[in-house]
């Protein structure tokens, strides 16, 4: 039965949707989570024939759980750059290898309703898969980051996204881990470095979005 939230969502990912492969990407829509996993697991990876992934951190990645599929397939060789057991400098070494591979996941802080991504990134290394290296990308994006165009994404990161991604990480000290609001500081541990916006997927189609009807991330 459908209520008016959820035909509210169901026209608002549909409309979603459409923008983004009319500006090149693949595009779908998950009704959940699990239903994510199972279009990259079932549909995207027998159609790329990919060998090689690694990803960039994101909540809404993780929620999925497909990177634990991707780390049963003993035919996969996935990059861990986000190993607690390695060193920072492995860690990074990792990342810039990441750019190499034929697939790369990760998620989006926002997409507009005329089909753009929007990203703030600390290192670079997750907006850096997005635009350029991996031969294929998908970015999971829940409901929750459909904004309706760029400024109102990028207020939206850096009110809401940002502060909380880095209050989520105790080693930073960043203004906004005290106050929840952003400052545009000049602190080390400064997350919001890198902004990317990708208006279109070039070539067309190596970028796919997996549009997930639940509130995911940040």
């Amino acid at each position: 039965m459908n209520t008016p939230m959820k035909t509210y969502w169901k026209k608002r990912l549909e409309q979603c949707r459409k923008s983004l492969e009319g500006n090149n990407f693949g595009a779908c829509i998950a009704d959940n989570r699990t239903d994510a996993k199972r279009i990259v697991i079932e549909d995207i990876l027998p159609e790329i024939k990919a060998k090689s992934a690694a990803w960039g951190d994101s909540m809404t990645l993780r929620a999925t759980a497909v990177l634990d599929e991707i780390r049963c397939n003993t035919d996969m060789d996935l990059i861990e750059t986000f190993d607690p057991n390695i060193s920072r400098e492995e860690s990074i070494e990792r990342r810039r290898k990441a750019l190499l591979v034929d697939f790369f996941l990760t998620g989006s802080n926002a997409v507009t309703e005329t089909g753009q991504l929007v990203n703030l990134d600390m290192i670079g290394n997750r907006v850096g898969g997005i635009t350029f290296g991996p031969k294929h990308g998908v970015i999971f994006v829940g409901r929750n980051k459909i904004v309706s165009d760029i400024e109102t994404a990028k207020r939206r990161i850096k009110a809401y996204a940002a502060p909380v991604n880095a209050i989520q990480h105790p080693g930073f000290k960043t203004p906004c881990m005290k106050t929840a609001f952003c400052t545009d500081c000049k602190s080390p541990d400064r997350i919001c470095n890198t902004w990317a916006i990708t208006e279109k997927s070039f070539p067309a189609g190596r970028i796919t979005v997996v549009l997930i009807n639940e509130g995911l991330g940040l």
